[in-house]
Parts: C-alpha cells; sequence; structure tokens
C-alpha cells in the first residue's frame, strides 16, 4: 500500500512537469500537485539536523558522511546570529564558524541545505542565537518592529544573506529552501510588519526565486502568528502526535502545496536536574514511514546534536528558570561524539523503502580512549586572582550593574563592597526582587558563605564585622532561549538587601577567565604562583581555580571528563572551554573531549573553576564512554 501510494505522488507531480533548458538550474513548490520540484522533476527530501556551531570542524565532514550514508539527502542547518556577530559591527567566519566551509562539504558529500538563518533560531542556544548586546538597550523589543531591534536585524542580514546567495541552488549551490524567523507563532508579539519587513529583506538579498518559509508548532494559534503570505507554511510535532491531524490542521493555513514536517523530533533536550531524555526508536521508525508513505518532506530535528561548548547553552523560563545542559546528544541517530546509534540503523531500514541509498557500509564509531585519573592542584580562590582575570580592573557604581550594562555577555562577573556593620550572628542577604541571574556564589574575606540562585534561593546567611570584604561572583548560566521571556538580562538585578540595610559602592569586575586561559595562564605562571600540595585544607570551598596536566600515551582520541566528588563549574582543556559540569544536579555527569583538542606531543593543560566545594582528591577521571544519566552506570 505504501508504495502504490507513493508511485501516485510520483505520477501526479511528474504530469505537470515542464520542460528544463539543459544545464538550468532550479527549485520551486509545484502548488498542483502538492510537491517540490528541482529541475522540474518531482523532488521529495529526507533531511536531518545538524549544527556546525556544536561540533569541532574537524569532524564536520565525518558527521555529514554519516548522514549522507544513512539515506539522507538533505541536512538542516542554524545559523546563530550571536555566534558570527559577538561584537556589534564586528563579524567573524573563520574556524569553527565558517558557515560557508560547511555548506561546501556539505555539497561535497551530496546533500542539500535547508538554510535556518533567523534572526532568531532557539535552538536551546543562548538567547535562540540573539546577540547579548542587543540588551545593552534596555528598552528594545526583540522579534518585533521595533526601530532599534530593525536596525540591527537588517545590518546583520544584509552580511549574512549576501554570503548566502551564491549558494542558493539555482545560483551553482546546494541550498534548496530558507527560513525566515523561527517559531514565531510561539511568540507574544505576532507582529505582522516585523515578519513583512524580514520578508522583504529576504527577497532584496536572495532574489525572488528562493523558496522562503515558515516552522510553527502543531496549532492554530502558533500557525495564525507565524505564518504570512508569500511564505511557505510548514510545521513541526513528534512521535506523540497524530500524522494526519498534524497534517490537516497545516492545510488550513497552506491549502497546497508539499507537506513538511521541517522538526520531528528524534529525541529530545535535558535541563540541569531532569532526567535523560529519550524517545522510543520504534516510534521515531513508524512515524517516519507513515509521513514519507504521504509523500511528505521530513527534516529529523536532531540528527546529531552535539555539544554546547562555553556558555553556549540556552534555558527555558516556564514556572522557573531552567538552563539546558552541556551535552546536546538529544538521543539523537547519531550520538554527541557522532558515533552511529540503533536509532540511525532503523531510520536507514526506514529510507531504503523510499529511495536509493548509498552503497557501502556508515562509517563506524571514532576510537575512544580511559585515559584514566589526572591529580589537580589548587591555583587559587577568584578573588585573589582579579589582576589575572580583571586586568583592566573594577567599575565603581553606587548601585548594582548588570552584565549588560557591563557590555560583557558571557561567564561571570564578581561584584564586591564592604559589611555595612558588624554581623555577629547570622544575617540573611536577600535578593526581594529574585534578581539573580543566574547564580551568585558569596564570601566574606575569601570565607565561602552559600549560593544564592534564580527562582530557587533567593537568600543566604553571612557573618562577618564591620568593612569586612563581601565578593558575589554571578554565574550567567545560559539566557532564555524560547518564549516571551528572551530579554534574559544577567548579573545582579535590583538592590541586595542585608539585614535592613540596602548594600551600595560597589566595585564591579568583569572577569575575562576563558582570555587568560586561551593565553597559557595559569601554567605559564606556574613560577609565579603558590601551587597548593593536594591534601593542603581537605575540602576547598567557594569559586576557585584549579590545574592539571593530562600526558597522553599514545594517539589522540576521544573521551570523557568525570567529576566525581567535584560540585559545579566549568573546565577547559588546551584553552578551549568544554563547558558546565554540575553532577549533583545530573543528569550529565561526564562533559565530551573531542580528540582533536588534545596533543600527542605535549601535555594537555587542564583548567577548572569549580565554584563550590572540590572534594580532597582532587582528581578527575577520563572515561572511553559518555554517561549523560544520573541514576544509571555508564554504557
Amino acid at each position: 500500500m505504501k508504495s502504490e501510494m507513493v508511485f501516485v505522488f510520483l505520477t501526479l507531480c511528474s504530469l505537470t512537469v515542464m520542460s528544463v533548458w539543459a544545464g538550468e538550474r532550479s527549485f520551486s513548490i509545484d502548488y498542483k500537485n502538492n510537491c517540490f520540484l528541482r529541475d522540474g522533476k518531482p523532488f521529495q527530501y529526507i533531511s536531518g539536523s545538524i549544527h556546525y556551531s556544536r561540533v569541532p570542524r574537524y569532524y564536520w565532514k565525518d558527521r555529514l558522511t554519516k548522514m549522507y550514508m544513512t539515506g539522507l539527502n538533505a541536512i538542516q542547518v542554524y545559523v546563530p546570529w550571536n555566534l558570527h556577530e559577538p561584537v556589534q559591527g564586528t563579524y567573524t567566519f573563520e574556524g569553527d564558524r565558517d558557515l560557508e566551509h560547511f555548506l561546501n562539504l556539505a555539497n561535497q558529500t551530496g546533500l542539500f541545505v535547508i538554510l535556518r538563518p533567523g534572526p532568531y533560531i532557539c535552538a536551546e542556544w543562548d538567547m535562540g542565537g540573539l546577540p547579548a548586546w542587543l540588551l545593552q538597550n534596555p528598552n528594545i523589543t526583540l522579534r518585533s518592529a521595533d526601530s532599534d531591534y530593525l536596525q540591527a536585524v537588517s545590518n546583520w542580514l544584509a552580511v549574512l544573506l549576501t554570503k548566502m546567495r551564491p549558494w542558493l541552488y539555482q545560483n551553482g549551490g546546494n541550498i534548496i529552501t530558507v527560513q525566515v524567523e523561527n517559531e514565531y507563532g510561539s511568540y507574544f508579539a505576532c507582529d505582522y510588519n516585523y515578519m513583512r519587513h524580514l520578508r522583504t529583506m529576504f527577497r532584496a538579498f536572495l532574489g525572488e526565486d528562493a523558496v522562503l518559509f515558515t516552522t510553527d508548532g502543531n496549532t492554530d494559534k502558533e500557525l495564525l502568528c507565524g505564518t504570512l503570505q508569500g511564505l511557505y507554511a510548514t510545521i513541526d510535532f513528534g512521535t506523540d502526535t497524530n500524522v494526519t491531524t498534524a497534517f490537516s490542521r497545516l492545510r488550513k493555513f497552506e491549502p497546497y502545496g508539499p507537506l513538511v514536517n521541517s522538526e520531528f523530533y528524534t529525541g529530545w533536550l535535558d535541563h540541569w536536574g531532569d532526567q535523560h531524555a529519550s524517545v522510543d526508536t520504534q516510534k521515531v521508525s513508524r512515524m517516519l514511514s507513515d509521513m514519507l508513505s504521504l509523500g511528505a518532506n521530513v527534516n529529523m530535528y536532531m540528527f546529531e546534536g552535539g555539544t554546547n561548548f562555553g556558555y553556549w547553552n540556552g534555558a527555558d523560563h516556564d514556572t522557573q528558570f531552567r538552563p539546558v545542559v552541556t551535552s546536546y546528544d538529544y538521543n539523537a541517530p547519531l550520538s554527541e561524539a557522532g558515533d552511529p546509534t540503533d536509532k540511525l540503523l532503523a531510520i536507514r531500514e526506514v529510507i531504503k523503502n523510499f529511495r536509493d541509498i548509498p552503497l557501502g557500509p556508515i562509517p563506524p564509531a571514532s576510537a575512544k580512549m580511559a585515559y584514566g585519573f589526572v591529580n589537580l592542584q589548587k591555583i587559587g580562590n577568584i578573588s585573589g586572582l582579579l589582576d589575572t582575570l580583571s586586568p583592566q580592573g573594577p567599575v565603581r557604581s553606587q548601585n548594582l550593574l548588570t552584565f549588560e550594562e557591563m557590555k560583557q555577555s558571557y561567564g561571570f562577573m564578581l561584584y564586591r563592597t564592604l559589611l555595612p556593620r558588624d554581623l555577629p550572628h547570622a544575617i540573611s542577604l536577600i535578593s526581594p526582587v529574585n534578581g539573580i541571574h543566574d547564580r551568585a556564589y558569596v564570601s566574606v574575606n575569601g570565607v565561602y558563605q552559600g549560593v544564592m540562585e534564580r527562582d530557587i534561593t533567593l537568600a543566604v546567611n553571612v557573618m562577618g564585622r564591620r568593612a569586612d570584604q563581601l565578593d558575589i561572583l554571578v554565574e550567567n548560566m545560559g539566557r532564555v532561549d524560547f518564549g516571551s521571556k528572551i530579554n534574559d538580562q544577567k548579573g545582579l538585578l535590583g538592590n541586595l538587601i542585608l539585614g535592613s540595610d540596602v548594600l551600595s559602592d560597589w566595585l564591579i569586575y568583569s572577569l575575562d577567565i576563558d582570555g587568560a586561559i586561551q593565553s597559557g595562564w595559569p601554567q605559564s605562571m606556574r613560577k609565579d604562583i603558590h601551587l597548593f600540595s593536594e591534601t593542603d585544607g581537605g575540602e576547598e570551598s567557594g569559586p576557585t581555580v584549579y590545574s592539571g596536566t593530562l600526558q597522553l600515551p599514545g594517539p589522540a582520541h576521544d573521551t570523557f571528563i568525570k567529576f566525581n566528588g567535584w560540585m559545579k563549574g566549568q573546565v577547559w582543556i588546551n584553552g578551549v572551554n568544554l563547558g558546565r559540569y554540575w553532577p549533583q544536579r545530573g543528569p550529565q555527569q561526564t562533559l565530551y573531549v573531542p580528540g582533536p583538542l588534545l596533543s600527542s606531543s605535549v601535555p594537555n593543560n587542564i583548567t577548572i573553576l569549580e565554584l563550590e566545594r572540590a572534594p580532597q582528591h582532587r582528581r578527575v577521571l577520563f572515561m572511553d564512554r559518555p554517561q549523560l544519566s544520573k541514576t544509571t552506570a555508564p554504557s
């Protein structure tokens, strides 16, 4: 029955195919027969999402080859604006940000591209891909026709879309469709003038022949606010949805043309504190087969998720702030480390029923290595390292300033003031307006007092004497990436109250920990700093830097670092920020270490910022497998 349906679909499309001049390339929509046309012939794409920003450049070709050998004929790609314009007016497309190199590799591999350039992308990425410097204007209305926002968007799209136009299929490239904005129907603004402005921009830079589309969730409200005449409407849904019902809803908004599920969920994301997400392989296979049988075009989100290296993870905020974990494994067909899974093999078997797939085996999993334990030594408490980590010195302010007011987008800032009076007994330090964005580590004269956490712990007890130094290290845990709260400012918002005193007269330090580590610190200064022995002081509390080296016994391979006994923090290897660890909150217990980051010829430098309490043993473990669940053993 399924093969008969596919035959009917292809026959109907072929009846109206126009002859195409020899050598002419075209990609369009056949509204009469509900299909795409490539070079005048019916075309159905089977695609998977991959984010070049979450995969080391060294592995791009490997991941694309595995996707192609699975039977995909297309990939779907997000473009994070904040990755490419980290400072307003400064654009970067080099190294791991080389989008055109990625497109070229996909083209060489034989994969078409569904491009999703935003400007907003969600993607569980910090601020949904919007650059944090937009929030330096506190009155800006994001994702709307606000003139300041539109000017920034227009400047960005002028740069990006100019680069993308030669990559359109009709211009000789491999981009077949381009999404305008992303899931706009889920946003409160519902501003059609904004969407019209984007449509005008995309048409101006990409031409009238480019196939532009929107993607929205499976509700009438989302499709009503997210669709616009001149932009082809598509939908997204997962295995918990009835295929017929979902596509029937889409037909109310897009009566004719190809059926498209732009995000068919093969897995799901994890927040810190969640159980590790998984989606049943049989359900994925069955629904994929059902959609392909209808002639629908399907993109699997994700096909490989990758990793939220550095500070790039986003967050959700429904009843409370919920940051996304470092791993973006997503329970996808290709694992975080790019390894084929049983889900991938099952999907390949489905695709075989609908198109010829490449001959030959899928490339195997990369080699993994368990390098064992590495001992670390204490470098010092953050409060005592400010000359190195904040060489420009503090800003003095009577009132608290946010990250955005300090023109710092990510990472950490330290707020310092003096206790206004003696506190012989514990007194509560309170954020009365829930202004801890997102975690604050409190010390008095270098003695750790505790942690304050957004939406969870709004007070901590402190003790000390008048004029003692009060330090509050604030961690940005990732900006909200979805919904109405994406204007997510960081730092200390609103006053802090100590007993009956409103604290003021602050010294505020922007910390450039990444810059210092990339410059070779702390290893380059080992002769100039006191390294504490492993047993000095037992467990260490409060934000403290530790350092060690890993000497490889042979070639460098992928590995996974585990933090037994450590609480929460950030880890760098050879200057590269691998991301956040938080085994106490879970579910993720290990961080992925790509082999290309490691050296087999010289010792590999490991730097850890532990924010709460280091274990007495002060060592980390390099394993040959991930552990993404707190409650189960590694597998």
